[in-house]
């Protein structure tokens, strides 16, 4: 297949990359739904909060969809640099201020808006590099 970045992701690897940050961000949105239904955690609950953990759907769900992340990571592995990879997946980040923004009505402060843009730009330098 036909590279489609300068250092020799093609499509197939993209959509690849695309898919496991995708996953993670929804994992970690399923998470947060799930411990919405738990309610806050402390010592008194504790034990409870764990063992309750099996009995919330969303909180499998997220287990699942973190795991099915994972092993997107693990086949981007094996084709393409951690040197790449590793900092790729950090655009869960943005998609997870983004889903807590639109479903979570949490705040996004310009100082959280301006660390994104950091993400995604160096994002950007270590993918295209030349």
């Amino acid at each position: 297949m036909k590279p489609l970045l300068s250092n020799g992701m093609n499509w197939q690897e993209v959509c690849l990359l695309l898919a496991t940050v995708l996953f993670g961000a929804t994992g970690q949105f399923f998470l947060k739904t799930g411990a919405l239904k738990l309610g806050k955690v402390n010592s008194t609950n504790f034990v409870r909060h764990i063992l309750q953990i099996i009995t919330v759907p969303e909180l499998i769900y997220g287990l699942i969809c973190y795991g099915l992340g994972t092993l997107g990571y693990i086949f981007l592995l094996t084709r393409i640099e951690l040197s790449i990879v590793g900092p790729s997946v950090a655009l869960s980040y943005v998609f997870s201020v983004l889903l807590g923004r639109f479903f979570f009505r949490e705040p996004v402060p310009l100082s959280r808006l301006i660390g994104l843009g950091l993400i995604v730009s160096g994002v950007i330098l270590v993918v295209w590099r030349k």
